[in-house]
């Protein structure tokens, strides 16, 4: 839901997937065709498109973001397309609608930086938990903590110890970072399995 005095989201319309090396990106990921894949924050939809080329059509990419034009456009690409495993969905990252344990691997590309700074990244991390199954992992971008352009300005960044404890208390353990080239880095969690 947009509000007046806050059209567009902070990230809105940046892309990362021109910084980073994506080979790299989707070895480390090693995505299994037929998963289901959630892009949160997927702004123009790039990592979404290729998640959905790799899963392939027996796979399902759910490509969730704020940005309703962004999300609008990303709908008429998939459809003109025919790519039939893409559903765009107009979301906030605190309010995913998807299932619990819906998920085998989620990935927040670029955007947990802005989700800190606007105070909500408590609430995106609880319902990327809830959507992502035990044993599912989650992915996330993030810049380097090093002077830019591009992307934001240094303090906001975070380094790979700062991204594990903010996801660490949602029941995320830590698998593996890489890096993906100049500006940015992968960092991978599998989600641990509740039950007692």
């Amino acid at each position: 839901m947009n509000h007046p005095s806050n059209p567009t989201p902070p990230g809105a319309g940046k892309n990362s997937y021109d910084l980073i090396d994506p080979a790299t990106l989707w070895a480390a990921l090693n995505l299994p065709p037929g998963i289901t894949f959630l892009d949160l924050g997927c702004g123009r939809g790039n990592y979404s498109l290729a998640a959905a080329d790799l899963i392939g059509p027996s796979g399902l990419v759910y490509a969730v973001d704020l940005w309703e034009e962004g999300i609008a456009a990303l709908k008429e690409r998939a459809a003109r397309e025919g790519r039939a495993n893409l559903k765009p969905l107009a979301a906030g990252a605190s309010q995913v609608p998807l299932e619990s344990g819906r998920v085998d691997v989620g990935l927040m590309a670029t955007v947990l930086h802005d989700l800190v700074e606007a105070g909500t990244a408590a609430g995106a991390l609880a319902e990327v938990s809830r959507v992502i199954k035990a044993g599912g992992r989650l992915a996330i971008v993030e810049f380097h903590k090093i002077d830019g352009p591009p992307g934001p300005p240094r303090p906001i960044r975070l380094d790979p110890a700062e991204v594990e404890a903010l996801v660490a208390p949602y029941g995320f353990v830590r698998q593996q970072t890489v890096n993906l080239g100049p500006y940015n880095y992968l960092i991978t969690f599998m989600k641990k399995d509740r039950t007692p």
